[in-house]
């Protein structure tokens, strides 16, 4: 006859429970200062440098095929998804609250949340 504790398994302890465990993807060096994260526009920066293959994938040699879904709206007021768009300022907003902001801004503000999303500022 098998007792009970024949017939269980032993698992490891999670890795959180592990007091041997040490952090491997945030080495601390030996002066004691963290490592640097390097920004995207400085990988890229490298992977344009190296002598790469013709054939070998990465950033810059990816080109992808235009979006089928239209791009989301974004309030320019909040920054919340906006179903909205001013007729006069062509400003999108996603309140009543944004809509009365938005037409109460001076003509100067309202060209510079036009220039700030990229659409042209032809206000009228």
């Amino acid at each position: 006859m098998v007792t009970e504790e024949a017939t269980e398994i032993k698992r490891p302890l999670p890795v959180f429970k592990n007091p041997s465990f040490q952090q491997k993807f945030r080495p601390i060096s030996i002066s004691g200062k963290k490592r640097t994260w390097r920004s995207l526009k400085q990988v890229l920066a490298q992977e344009r440098s190296l002598p790469w293959p013709p054939e070998f994938v990465h950033y810059s040699s990816i080109n992808a095929p235009p979006s089928f879904k239209p791009a989301k709206k974004y309030s320019d007021i909040s920054g919340l998804l906006s179903r909205y768009t001013d007729p006069q300022t062509k400003l999108y907003y996603s309140t009543t609250e944004e809509f009365s902001t938005v037409r109460s801004l001076p003509m100067d503000i309202t060209a510079g949340y036009l220039a700030l999303r990229g659409a042209s500022s032809i206000v009228g």
